[in-house]
């Protein structure tokens, strides 16, 4: 996988605007924000990614004043974004069990096209957890922080979710 570029430096003049509750310095940031956290939840909640970016950026706002380093924004909103995606995509799990007969067999070329579809044979945890250490780059620690796991479940999950993954993705 690759790892994404760093997103856009937000201003922390910008961000201690909005804490105080300036319309325009909120919805400022709200749009500066909600580019990086689809990102973090599209890959997460997959179908749902759209809705548990919604959630997310609903708690980023409802919580904006507890933030108390307005240079940690991003790593503050990626920690609810993932929080926020993999509840929704627990969430929708539990609604709609998965029916493994309905996934394409190994070598169509239906799979090798869509990595969401293998994507989403992996749990949300698996799912967060790729994100975390493939595409946003952090370390097992940081993930687990995340994620409130030891970094060791950290390493676990990472091997099986890739593991699978390759299986899933291979012809």
């Amino acid at each position: 996988m690759v790892l994404m570029t760093g997103p856009p430096e937000i201003d922390p003049v910008l961000v201690r605007a909005a804490q105080r509750g300036d319309r325009i310095a909120v919805a400022d940031l709200m749009d500066a924000l909600a580019p990086y956290v689809g990102r973090v939840c599209g890959p997460i909640a997959l179908h749902d990614g759209p809705d548990a970016a919604q959630e997310a950026l609903i708690a980023i706002l409802k919580n904006l004043r507890s933030l108390r380093d307005p240079g940690a924004i991003y790593g503050w909103a990626r920690a609810i974004a993932v929080r926020e995606a993999v509840r929704v995509a627990r969430k929708a799990a539990q609604a709609v069990p998965a029916e493994l007969t309905d996934v394409p067999a190994q070598g169509d070329p239906e799979l090798a096209a869509d990595v969401r579809d293998v994507l989403a044979r992996l749990s949300p945890g698996h799912r967060a957890v790729l994100v975390l250490r493939d595409l946003e780059g952090l370390d097992e620690q940081a993930a687990g922080d995340l994620l409130n796991v030891p970094a060791g479940t950290v390493r676990s999950r990472l091997f099986r979710a890739r593991r699978s993954f390759r299986k899933a993705w291979a012809p």
